[in-house]
């Protein structure tokens, strides 16, 4: 049975990182579902849409996130909304695994200091897959 993912990546933090998230979000979606796929496309608009439209966004984001099984984030570019995104998920039980690349970014001390969260350094988009295959039941 397909695993529905909540994949986690910067949007408005900044988008560095865009094309490993489609990439990633692309080996999810093999044999999985990710619920929120935009995070990797390109052409995301990245400026406030008022409070109304910004509203729309957060109750579509949590109605994702208890609908998940697994939440995986891409930290590496730091985010606010990623932040909340996983306090969200470790407060209704989801389980996260945060992607970091080592040689460009270290994490807060509230991601590696809490044990809730699985954490995966790398150093080479390559070593990220292996271990989305275990945390996916792929391997």
């Amino acid at each position: 049975m397909a695993l529905k993912v909540y994949f986690a990546g910067s949007i408005r933090g900044g988008r560095v990182d865009a094309n490993l998230y489609r990439r990633m979000i692309e080996y999810i979606q093999r044999n999985d579902v990710v619920l929120t796929e935009h995070v990797g496309k390109s052409n995301l608009n990245l400026i406030e849409q008022g409070r109304e439209r910004d509203a729309r966004i957060y109750d579509q984001d949590t109605a994702w996130l208890c609908d998940s099984d697994v939440l995986i984030g891409e930290c590496t570019c730091p985010s606010l909304g990623v932040g909340y995104e996983l306090a969200y998920a470790e407060a209704r039980g989801i389980p996260c695994h945060i992607f970091y690349d080592r040689t460009k970014t270290q994490l807060s001390a509230m991601l590696t200091g809490n044990p809730y969260f699985h954490i995966h350094p790398y150093e080479r988009e390559e070593d990220i897959y292996p271990v989305m295959d275990k945390i996916l039941g792929r391997s």
